[in-house]
Parts: C-alpha cells; sequence; structure tokens
C-alpha cells in the first residue's frame, strides 16, 4: 500500500471555506458525516474527509459489513478504527470514544443526532432515492453522488428539502456540477449560454456489455457493469439531464450530437447551424467524444458585443462570437466533502434541480428484446440510457431508466428502439417507483408507468 500519512498542514493563512473548516476543526466542533456506501466512491470519500480539517465521520454504512474496513485502511486508519455498531447508543459510545462507527442499517446511521450530513454513495437509484429521502424526513442536509437517483426524483426530494430548511445538492468534483460552477460564473458575466458539455471519458460502444470489459474492469478496480455504464453512454446522458433540469438546457435532439471535436473545435461545432454548427437552437447539453476534452467540462457562450470580442481576442481567445470555456479535469469523489461543508456552513447547494424537470433519462434496447424477457440494470445486457426532452419522453411513452431493473417485456421490442410503457411492465412495489409517482402527481402530471 502507497504512503497514507496525512499531510503536514501548510504554514499559511486559510480563507473562506478552509478558514471556516479550521475553526470548526479547533473548536472540536467537526462537520460530522454520515457516508452511506463503503465502495469504490465510497472509499474516496473516506479517504477525502480523513485529508480535511473541521470534517468528521459520524458514520459509514456498509450493509454487507465488509467493504468499510478496508475502506478505511486505504484511507489509513488503524485496524481498530472502525467498530462495527448495531444501535444508536453504540453509535453515539464508540464515536465518543475516538472510533469510526459502521453500520448494517442505513436508517440508524442516516437518523443518529450526531450527523449533520448524509453523503449518498451507493450507486444505486433504488437506494439512492429511498435512503435519500429517509435522510431528509430525519432532518439532514442530503449531497447526492446518485445522480441515476437525482434524475428519476431529485425535483421533489429537492422540494421536500427546501420546505424542511435543508439543502438537497449533487455532489461537487464530478462532470455535473463541474459544468454547473463554469455555468455560474459565465452567465453571473451575462453571456448566453449555447451549449454545456462534457468529454466522454471511454470509447463509445452502444452495445458494450459487462463480459467484454471484465479483464479492464479488473485491472483498473472497477465493477464491470459500472465500467460498461460509461463505455454505452448511460453514464453522460445521465450526467447531462442532470445538468439539463438543473440549468433548463435541453438536449438539442434526443441522445444528443456527441460530435468528434476537441477543445479547440467546440464552439465552431456546438453553434447554431446558421453560423456553421450543428445546433438547432441555443441552450443545450451536449458532449464530445474528441480527443482532449474528456476529462474535461466545458462551456459554449456567445459574445456579441464589439467590445468584449475585441478584449477577448487580445486575450487570444479568438475572434466570436462563440468562444469556450474548458476546465481540462474534474475531481469525482474528491471534491464531495466540500459540498457537505457548504450545505452544514452555508446552507447554500453547489448543484440542485429546477422545480420542475426539462429532460428525462430514457432508454433503448442493446439487443432484440422478447416478451416474457426480465430487463437487467444500467451497464448491464436489455438497455442503454438515451437522453430526451421531458415534453417528447412523455408523449412518447419513454419509460424513466431509473425504473426498467427488473421489469418485464410484455411486447417485443426490437435493438435500438426506445422502451416506452406499452412494451414493459415495471415493478410497482419499489420506493422508487412510488416516489416517481409522488412526483408526476406532485408535478401535475400523468403517471409515468
Amino acid at each position: 500500500m502507497g504512503d497514507t500519512r496525512l499531510p503536514e498542514r501548510p504554514l499559511i493563512s486559510a480563507t473562506g471555506l478552509a478558514a471556516d473548516l479550521a475553526a470548526r476543526e479547533e473548536a472540536g466542533n467537526p462537520v460530522r458525516v454520515c457516508v452511506i456506501g463503503a465502495g469504490e466512491m465510497g472509499t474516496d470519500l473516506v479517504t477525502a474527509i480523513r485529508q480535511m480539517p473541521g470534517l468528521d465521520i459520524a458514520a459509514i454504512v456498509d450493509r454487507s459489513l465488509t467493504k468499510a474496513k478496508p475502506a478505511m485502511e486505504i484511507a489509513g486508519y488503524d485496524d481498530d478504527m472502525g467498530v462495527v455498531c448495531e444501535t444508536a447508543s453504540a453509535i453515539t459510545k464508540k464515536y465518543e470514544q475516538g472510533h469510526i462507527p459502521i453500520v448494517q442499517d442505513a436508517h440508524e446511521a442516516l437518523s443518529h443526532d450526531l450527523v449533520d450530513v448524509v453523503i449518498d454513495a451507493t450507486g444505486v437509484p433504488e437506494a439512492g432515492a429511498e435512503l435519500g429521502m429517509a435522510s431528509l424526513e430525519a432532518g439532514k442536509h442530503l449531497v447526492m453522488m446518485n445522480v441515476e437517483a437525482d434524475v428519476t426524483i431529485g425535483a421533489m426530494m429537492q422540494d421536500v428539502a427546501a420546505k424542511k430548511g435543508l439543502v438537497y445538492t449533487v455532489g461537487a468534483g464530478d462532470e455535473p456540477s463541474s459544468v454547473m460552477e463554469m455555468y455560474d460564473w459565465v452567465t453571473a458575466l451575462g453571456y448566453p449560454i449555447v451549449a454545456a458539455g462534457k468529454g466522454k471519458n471511454n470509447a463509445f460502444k452502444v452495445d458494450a456489455v459487462p463480459d467484454d470489459y471484465r479483464e479492464e474492469a479488473e485491472r483498473r478496480n472497477m465493477n464491470p457493469r459500472m465500467l460498461v455504464e460509461f463505455v454505452d453512454g448511460s453514464k453522460t446522458m445521465v450526467e447531462m439531464t442532470c445538468i439539463a433540469n438543473a440549468t433548463g438546457l435541453m438536449p438539442d435532439i434526443p441522445g444528443m450530437h456527441g460530435p468528434d471535436c476537441g477543445p479547440d473545435e467546440l464552439h465552431k461545432v456546438l453553434c447554431p447551424k446558421e453560423d456553421g454548427g450543428i445546433l438547432a437552437s441555443r441552450g443545450c447539453v451536449d458532449f464530445s467524444v474528441g480527443k482532449g476534452v474528456a476529462p474535461g467540462v466545458f462551456i459554449v457562450a456567445e459574445m456579441r458585443h464589439h467590445r468584449i470580442r475585441e478584449r477577448m481576442n487580445d486575450l487570444h481567445l479568438g475572434p466570436g462570437p462563440y468562444y469556450t470555456f474548458f476546465r481540462p479535469y474534474h475531481l469525482t469523489s474528491l471534491e464531495v466533502p466540500l459540498s457537505a461543508a457548504r450545505a452544514v456552513l452555508y446552507g447554500t447547494s453547489d448543484m440542485k434541480p429546477l422545480p420542475r424537470p426539462v429532460a428525462e433519462v430514457c432508454a433503448l434496447a442493446k439487443k432484440d428484446l422478447k416478451a416474457g424477457d426480465t430487463l437487467d440494470f444500467i451497464g448491464e445486457t436489455s438497455y442503454r440510457s438515451w437522453a430526451m426532452r421531458a415534453d417528447e419522453a412523455r408523449a412518447q411513452g419513454a419509460l424513466p431508466v431509473g425504473l426498467l431493473d427488473k421489469g418485464t417485456v410484455v411486447n417485443d421490442i426490437p435493438k435500438g428502439s426506445l422502451i416506452t410503457r406499452h412494451d414493459v411492465a415495471v415493478r410497482t412495489d419499489t420506493p422508487l417507483y412510488k416516489l416517481r409517482l409522488q412526483q408526476d402527481a406532485w408535478l401535475g402530471l400523468e403517471a409515468t408507468a
């Protein structure tokens, strides 16, 4: 194992959030975090939080009780630091003794008085929705890393949080919130957004299945299903829909364009057709498969004023009127604790859904599906995610991808076809389905499924 020692604190003055967290550390009153999930993302969180003054882990939820201790070992904690706790009183006792409670029952941990903020790192829409809503009902701020849950019922979770005086936020560091950071900056300057998006991280193979990527996944210490979710474009569709529903930007066409263009070409391609680009409208979410864009994020903005364009040209950013603002990286799980800190200290969200979704993540069949087939999960063999405008998705009867797991095919669906409620019966006994029904009713819409 590599060096797990904590870095020495530099002899410099902290400012802003760093100073406020340092003050909490000095006062012995850290922001106390409940981490739900101890897989790849949860391990990153445990490690990242250990580096940060002013934050502390009040509990790690590990349903199998097999992952939390390895995560803590990677983070550099002593072997006896993590202690399994079965009751609220045990959580309190062990935490006060300087241990990190490991809890199998998520509800026992997320509702505990010690906890200020919950971070969902399950990666499963069903779990994220159920436990996220339970966290809000328990009066805890919620940081959502589970973007699949956000695009399914995020609008309602944000509404519940606001009514309770809580913060609901998509976690900092991943592409959606990294785009949002740039979006806030560009729009504050008054420049209209033409397109916003990311570079796709992996080769784009729409019919990818886990068996084809098992060896690569093991080499990269990833779950094969999760790797395929990136390869087949599902994750990109989810992330762009998350951005759409937080900004009002929409897919220009179903599935978006995904052009093959590099950072220097984005503003020439992702601009209106009348100016030589591919967009039918301004204000879109999209992605690029071009070399040099991933793992970055971008905003294409329009600047028409002659003085602004003159200055931009002086700064070697070109003649305009379209300009690309590009950040060549995102830090995924490593920035997420910042969202937890800002939620507790400032009551602010890094990224939250608009009151009404403008886009939906639906699905296309990856193979010919036959009546009687049982659908599997995102990133497996049955389907891949597909981003659409919400009104178009509803008009075509498209099902939200988050509801498809273990659904039953009732009519044959050809490969590449949109999966609709006319052809699939989804499970109606799940918390996610019930919450989605509540969101549809709350929005005054006919039930999605």
